[in-house]
């Protein structure tokens, strides 16, 4: 992809790290709460940088942005997170222009989620995206791709079967408590922490095990009152947290806590128990499995469970991906329109000023001169010479950089910043 962007020393990025090369530990290092992503917006509208999304989930940090070089949008993920240059450099991708169009793309229309055809990184990026353009952070290229990306989403999700079937790190980790818990319909479940992931494991779990001894604790009691009362669920205090972990057979933990809240100390078991860590920082510490009644499964797990609706999610891919061909295909020659429309209608203006003077030297020579014939004809003209011009640079073998110094050289014209 050739430098259509704003600035000639500036690109389109895509930087970030996710599940393919980072395990959830180090995904945990990098990711970013809510305070954490306004730190990084403000610090990068201080250092100039002039239009980026920044996006943290469970599976992934990563942002979309403009920058003279990589190092800038990389600097402000480990400046605002617990990760390091170095372990970026480990597990980290770049990439620039092209590549970064077709990975957003790939992000946005679920083909590139840890479970494929997870449409829950879409709604991610469009809040990332309406948090930026509170910022000012949104340029008319980043507005135009998250837009394209948003399309072609949409499209897939409603052309394709890419998403059929209830699959999702949530309902993994119902379908594996089902497969590995007995009598599941009689056991304590304690489901800590009623986020989205919560919620969305919680409503699997009434619905698909018909189990009436869920529990709910969340640190803000109220979240928790609220889920609970759309599907009769008990809900206890945080403060009584560690009482509940004993009671339970089967315990959901799905919290954006920054730091673990349950570890070996905490826990004071009596019988065996399940415990299922959905929680991206990891929120259950390791040292739990030094208890023999513990079984500790992560979302890494349970996201590698692949089923016969995978399976068949797969045959969709080649469809998704042309349909992001074909909005791919309208949003580059958008960009690439962009990029020499300020050459064009610097030609324009310079022929009509040509044109102008012509004219008048015209009229001042011919006798009964018709000025009104002869600014139509001229138009005309113009009109198509631009056409001409316009035709060619949009053609794919055409060298757009060398075609428009070419222009502008022969012309004398100098079209203003693009």
């Amino acid at each position: 992809m050739e430098n259509n962007n704003v600035s000639k020393h500036h690109y389109f990025y895509a930087v970030g790290l996710s599940y393919k090369k980072a395990d959830a530990e180090m995904r945990g290092k990098f990711s970013l709460d809510t305070a954490a992503k306004t730190r990084l917006l403000e610090q990068a509208k201080s250092e100039g940088i002039e239009s980026l999304i920044v996006t943290s989930t469970c599976n992934r940090t990563e942002i979309y942005g403009f920058a003279e070089h990589p190092f800038q949008l990389i600097k402000l993920i480990c400046e605002n997170s617990l990760g390091t240059v170095e372990a970026f450099q480990n597990v980290g991708f770049v990439y620039k222009n092209q590549e970064a169009i077709n990975h957003m793309f790939r992000v946005g229309t679920g083909l590139d989620s840890q479970i494929l055809g997870d449409f829950e990184i879409i709604s991610q990026l469009k809040s990332s995206f309406k948090e930026s353009k509170s910022f000012g952070l949104i340029n008319t290229f980043l507005d135009r791709l998250i837009n394209a990306v948003i399309q072609a989403s949409k499209k897939i999700k409603n052309e394709t079967e890419i998403s059929s079937g209830a699959t999702s790190v949530s309902f993994a980790s119902v379908q594996y408590i089902i497969k590995n818990v007995e009598n599941i319909g009689s056991k304590n479940i304690l489901l800590f922490g009623t986020g989205k992931i919560g919620r969305n494991t919680c409503e699997n779990l009434v619905k698909h095990t018909k189990n009436e001894h869920i529990t709910l604790i969340n640190r803000t009691k109220e979240k928790a009152e609220k889920l609970a009362g759309k599907l009769n669920l008990i809900v206890k205090d945080y403060s009584e947290l560690h009482l509940e972990l004993q009671n339970a057979d089967v315990v959901i933990v799905a919290t954006g806590a920054q730091n673990p809240t349950i570890d070996k100390a905490i826990l004071n078991l009596k019988k065996p128990i399940l415990i299922l860590d959905l929680s991206i920082p990891k929120n259950v510490n390791e040292d739990v499995k030094d208890l023999k009644e513990v079984t500790l499964i992560h979302m890494d797990h349970l996201a590698q469970m692949t089923d016969d609706t995978l399976e068949n999610r797969k045959k969709y891919i080649p469809a998704a991906e042309a349909i992001i061909a074909e909005v791919k295909e309208e949003f580059m020659a958008w960009t690439k329109a962009r990029k020499f429309a300020p050459t064009i209608h610097a030609l324009k203006a310079k022929l009509n000023a040509i044109k102008k003077a012509e004219l008048n030297f015209q009229s001042k020579k011919i006798i009964d001169f018709n000025e009104e014939q002869a600014e139509i004809i001229s138009n005309r003209i113009i009109q198509k010479i631009t056409t001409h011009f316009a035709n060619h640079l949009k053609d794919d073998n055409t060298m757009v950089d060398e075609s428009i110094e070419w222009i502008e050289k022969v012309f004398r014209i100098e079209a203003p910043s693009k």
